[in-house]
């Protein structure tokens, strides 16, 4: 089983991207390892040296985290939606990020075990970096990245290539408030018995996570996409600066 146990170090704000830590001593072993293996998006043009006008703008993935009901789907959808950013769904039962054995567990209310999300997690890493190198300035996925470790996973994107920016935008809400959206669901895989088990597990973003923003979402959905908006613009806009 592949361990993640480790977190990676999180560079603080306005501190250049440019220059990642080496591989073998930043990141914990088993990451490290997989990490020199380069995938196809790491072969393509955009993981090439960036040129003077590429090194002026950063390329950036916005993961939408949270536990179940936070209303990662809705928000995810309207930063695609408003900044002309590809959408990735990463926990839609349709969708083939999610094994068949997972979507099984989930729909029966069985928790899923770190070792069933590293797959999951790595292949929402790959495919975010293939839209970034299909052209994309940015990607929005939906995830629920409830540990710090499965971020970390998210993160490696940056070691690959060091014109990529990741962002997290964490949905938080009180378990009452999440297990009451989640019960009011009409067929959807998850049911609310996941939410306790969500919340057994979670790990709020660490204060020196800085490549986080939370966000209350028990207030109204206007209020939630308004602030996630306002503030995906301001890192878009200091780039400009």
């Amino acid at each position: 089983m592949l361990s993640y146990d480790a977190a990676i170090p999180i560079a603080a704000t306005g501190q250049d991207a440019s220059s990642p830590a080496p591989l073998t001593t930043s990141l914990p072993t088993s990451i490290a390892a997989s990490a020199k293996q380069p995938s196809a998006a790491q072969m393509s043009p955009i993981a090439s040296p960036a040129t003077k006008d590429q090194a002026s703008q950063h390329n950036h993935i916005w993961l939408v985290t949270g536990p179940a009901g936070c209303g990662k789907t809705t928000v995810a959808e309207h930063i695609a939606e408003t900044n002309g950013m590809p959408y990735i769904e990463g926990d839609s039962a349709s969708h083939i990020y999610h094994t068949a054995a997972n979507v099984e567990k989930m729909r029966t209310g069985v928790p899923l075990t770190d070792a069933d999300r590293w797959d999951w997690l790595t292949q929402l890493r790959d495919e975010s970096m293939r839209r970034l190198a299909e052209g994309a300035h940015g990607v929005v996925v939906t995830c629920s990245a409830l540990k710090r470790k499965y971020r970390d996973v998210i993160r490696v994107a940056a070691y690959y290539n060091s014109n990529i920016l990741i962002h997290f935008i964490y949905l938080d809400a009180p378990e009452e408030v999440l297990l009451q959206r989640v019960s009011a669901r009409q067929g959807h895989y998850m049911g609310a018995n996941m939410v306790q088990s969500q919340f057994d597990i979670l790990e709020r973003p660490a204060v020196d996570e800085t490549d986080v923003f939370s966000i209350d979402v028990s207030r109204s959905i206007g209020e939630v996409k308004q602030d996630a908006i306002a503030r995906v613009h301001e890192v878009m806009s200091a780039e400009t600066r």
